[in-house]
């Protein structure tokens, strides 16, 4: 799966490097994200909790930081096993344009899934790697462009699809 996109951050490029680097904002920032810790300038390990379609899984792993150009970008690449339900690795070439008082953040991604995850499909994984880095971006959006001292609000709970699929059918009735 390839994916590609830019997103606006209403911050400096400076903050948004410092921000890319932040453990604790990446945290903040990943969905599902249950811990991610720096061990070395260039590593970190991390646990996320993610349901693909059916499949639910934790996903233990390592995340690398290479090709680092600061304040312009950076390769990020890692991989995760999720026990029976399957690993995934890819990464990703990120860079940093500034845009008048924003920043332009550029990404080109790749990934492979294997095990019951590869199974379900690559019009679930694509539209799920889609939403999970819309959800991404958002929240990283909001963290980095808010007024120093402005808490982060809570990420939302998260619903398994058959209920988000009924309130977006129905509103909010069950």
């Amino acid at each position: 799966m390839d994916m590609k996109g830019e997103e606006r951050i209403s911050a400096s490029r400076d903050v948004v490097w410092k921000a890319l680097n932040d453990v604790d904002v990446l945290r903040q920032s990943i969905p599902g994200c249950e811990s991610l810790e720096k061990v070395s300038d260039t590593d970190m390990t991390a646990k996320v909790k993610l349901q693909i379609g059916p499949v639910r899984a934790v996903f233990s792993g390592k995340v690398t930081l290479s090709d680092i150009d600061p304040p312009n970008g950076y390769r990020i690449s890692g991989e995760g096993q999720g026990g029976v339900a399957g690993y995934a690795k890819g990464g990703a070439v990120v860079r940093l344009v500034g845009d008048g008082d924003g920043t332009l953040l550029k990404y080109e991604a790749k990934a492979d899934v294997g095990g019951k995850l590869a199974q379900l499909g690559g019009r679930l994984i694509d539209s799920t790697a889609r939403k999970l880095a819309g959800e991404f971006f958002q929240r990283f959006g909001a963290i980095v462009g808010s007024p120093a001292g402005v808490p982060m609000p809570a990420a939302p709970a998260r619903e398994g699809w058959f209920r988000r699929l009924w309130r977006r059918l129905f509103g909010r009735r069950g």
